[in-house]
């Protein structure tokens, strides 16, 4: 499937609001554990610098009807299918170039973030982000990014490495997640 990638507006506050926090809920991309408001959304989005842009990707086209019914699975153990996708418009996923530390002396590091609607993981969109992301960072003037991940979120971590960051290393019980203490790893990629 294509997917358009653009920069976020304030119109798209509400979606990415919504992505957010589906990101929040399911435990497995951030330490967060409060939900935002689109309000606090559209405000973090006028305070960015151009430097640290944020973008969003939707469906390039609406995908085409078949009255055919699904193709079988060969194996009846494999991995469930993925459900189908909605069909509204607007934002499906969101990244942005984020201040990696405010001091000087890290101008040219960025780190990273990539939040997919829950009905769109698997299907490619994080991986335009991720690569898009990247085309930023360089044309930004950006000489490293970085990230920080659930050691457990495996589709992450492998599409990071699929595109380049390396591990750097791990930061045991980095932070408290609903009562339990949780490592991240931590990534790089340079440019």
């Amino acid at each position: 499937m294509d997917y358009r990638v653009r920069p976020a507006t304030e119109a798209d506050a509400a979606a990415i609001c919504l992505i957010y926090n589906q990101g929040i809920e399911d435990r497995l991309a951030t330490l967060e554990t409060e939900p935002r408001t689109a309000d606090e959304r559209r405000q973090w989005l006028r305070a960015r610098s151009q430097r640290h842009p944020v973008i969003v990707a939707e469906r390039a086209e609406p995908e085409s009807f078949s009255n055919r019914p699904p193709t079988p699975r060969p194996d009846p153990a494999g991995p469930a299918p993925i459900a189908p996708a909605p069909t509204a418009p607007g934002p499906i996923a969101w990244a942005s170039l984020n201040v990696f530390n405010a001091r000087e002396c890290y101008r040219h590091v960025a780190d990273i973030s990539v939040y997919v609607e829950r009905t769109w993981r698997g299907r490619g969109v994080g991986r335009v982000l991720l690569a898009r992301l990247v085309e930023l960072g360089r044309e930004h003037g950006f000489h490293k990014l970085v990230l920080s991940a659930f050691p457990f979120n495996q589709a992450g971590v492998a599409l990071y490495e699929k595109l380049g960051f390396r591990t750097v290393g791990i930061y045991q019980e980095q932070g408290l997640l609903d009562g339990t203490w949780v490592d991240t790893i931590i990534m790089e990629r340079l440019l």
